[in-house]
């Protein structure tokens, strides 16, 4: 039987936040253990969801008393990790999170797929 199914496009989608914590606009989020956006570390449980598109200070909130809005489903530039650099023969293939701006070539939280590298830094489809 035909049935209506409500949609989104899913590239910017809402993520509450965890409490005491601050989301700077360009910057990977990772959701923690509980499912809140923290910035995006080593930090282990995190998974990565996105790129944050504004900046929001949750420090003296609870765990989703603000939410952020976090773009995915595209390609965003991070810096190169100095002491696990991201190479071409990752292409295609997992990169991983260093700190909220910077992906490397090990690690344990998946930032995404390497798409390519230029001279502005590493391409990462999320």
């Amino acid at each position: 039987m035909d049935r209506k199914t409500s949609y989104r496009d899913g590239e910017i989608i809402p993520v509450q936040i965890a409490a005491n914590t601050v989301i700077y606009a360009g910057n990977m989020v990772c959701t923690n253990a509980a499912g809140f956006a923290v910035l995006a570390s080593t930090t282990a449980g995190l998974t990565t969801v996105g790129m944050a598109t504004e900046f929001i200070d949750n420090r003296d909130g609870a765990n989703g008393d603000a939410f952020v809005l976090v773009r995915r489903g595209k390609a965003f530039n991070f810096a190169n990790s100095s002491s696990a650099p991201v190479s071409q023969a990752l292409i295609g293939k997992s990169c991983y999170v260093a700190d909220s701006q910077t992906v490397a070539a090990t690690g344990d939280i998946v930032a995404g797929k390497v798409l390519f590298i230029d001279a502005d830094g590493i391409w990462v489809d999320i």
